[in-house]
């Protein structure tokens, strides 16, 4: 053997000594960019103050969304304005609720009165214009109306209140909830329970969605599923417009899934609907790992959420997804405390006792920024208990 075949022999041994160490540094410092973002989120984190305070968590919300009626106050044109909206019209009168008769969805408004009827008593009186149609009413750079709708984007200046959703009213998903999810203070305790019996160690590692292709946005999950189902199991189901596969991105539909079911798996997805996505909420009681996909739709508790402390965001386009979900299979403590902390939030923070009392600073706050006194509109019906 020449010196030469001897150094060279040298150096390959050499590179094979350091090689594994070399490569979990390059991979450590791949990752850092992600565990700083988690460092610096959870150290700027402050959480919501007292529990005492109704509202504690969301008391920004509320005031942000009425910004723009603090200095002139909100008057009978401002009303009418909204009324030529989708909007329905409720009065509250001497601790009396009354609403138009036409409602285009009956569970919706049940859903509606339910928190309306249990804050009646502390309530002064008031017009409100509360939608109940999926999408939001008001132009960002149209003229300012007040109308309460259950999500919005930066697109509209609607005021957000809590979903029906909480209690009644959809949406509907055949065949497994065929009247709607159901009241979020069982699913809380069904989906829980469930968790209970699926701990992390438990749960498959696996990228987890099933729903609907009520936005394009989804697709890409989909596809890559399809490509690494190692890794992920997504699927679209039927809708209630599904005509043939072109619906499903050109394969059969797959069958739902049951809520307290997504718990199985570590890593669950959320996304935009029509508007906001009403899953939001009870993904987080699995005790998984949750991936917002886009910022842009709210409904009001989101903004108290944070990224990177409560869930994982990502962008629309899913470019980072690969990269991310390699990042949390790497890093499985670090993924499960995300999903503790998301789990816990929820769990503490978005009761009913806490949509209610959303409710009922909300509508308080609005009342006093009403520059007349309401009184009975007609063909108003009265809605009791």
């Amino acid at each position: 053997m020449t010196v030469t075949m001897i150094i060279q022999l040298v150096v390959f041994c050499l590179c094979l000594a350091i090689l594994p160490s070399c490569v979990s540094y390059a991979s450590q410092d791949k990752w850092d960019k992600y565990l700083h973002r988690i460092d610096i989120a959870n150290a700027s984190y402050t959480g919501c103050g007292s529990s005492d305070e109704a509202s504690s968590c969301y008391a920004d919300v509320i005031a942000d969304d009425l910004s723009a009626w603090r200095s002139r106050g909100i008057g009978k044109a401002d009303i009418e304005r909204a009324g030529a909206t989708l909007a329905t019209r409720y009065q509250v009168l001497n601790h009396k609720l009354y609403r138009n008769p036409r409602c285009v969805f009956p569970a919706r408004c049940e859903g509606v009165e339910h928190f309306l009827l249990s804050i009646l008593k502390d309530l002064p009186d008031m017009d409100i214009m509360i939608n109940v149609y999926d999408h939001p009413q008001v132009p960002k750079y149209s003229q300012p109306s007040p109308v309460f709708s259950f999500s919005r984007d930066s697109h509209f200046s609607d005021i957000m209140y809590p979903a029906w959703t909480f209690w009644s009213g959809g949406p509907a998903v055949w065949p497994l909830y065929p009247t709607g999810l159901g009241r979020w203070d069982l699913q809380r305790d069904i989906i829980t329970k469930k968790a209970d019996a699926t701990p992390w160690s438990e749960k498959e590692s696996k990228a987890f969605f099933r729903g609907s292709r009520t936005s394009s946005e989804r697709d890409p999950l989909i596809l890559y599923s399809r490509k690494h189902p190692e890794f992920a199991a997504a699927a679209y189901t039927k809708n209630q417009a599904y005509r043939s596969k072109k619906d499903t991105l050109g394969e059969e539909p797959a069958e739902g899934v049951p809520l307290e079911d997504h718990c199985k798996y570590k890593y669950l997805f959320n996304f935009r609907g029509v508007a906001a996505s009403f899953r939001f909420k009870h993904l987080f009681m699995c005790r998984s790992l949750v991936f917002q996909v886009g910022e842009e739709w709210l409904e009001f508790f989101y903004p108290a959420l944070k990224p990177w402390v409560h869930y994982i965001p990502l962008d629309t386009d899913l470019k980072d997804f690969d990269e991310v979900l390699q990042f949390v299979r790497e890093h499985d403590d670090v993924a499960q405390q995300i999903a503790e902390r998301g789990y816990d939030f929820i769990w503490n923070n978005l009761q009913l006792s806490d949509v209610q009392a959303y409710w009922l600073q909300l509508l308080t706050d609005y009342a006093a920024l009403l520059q007349y006194k309401p009184q009975l509109a007609e063909d108003m019906i009265e809605i009791s208990p």
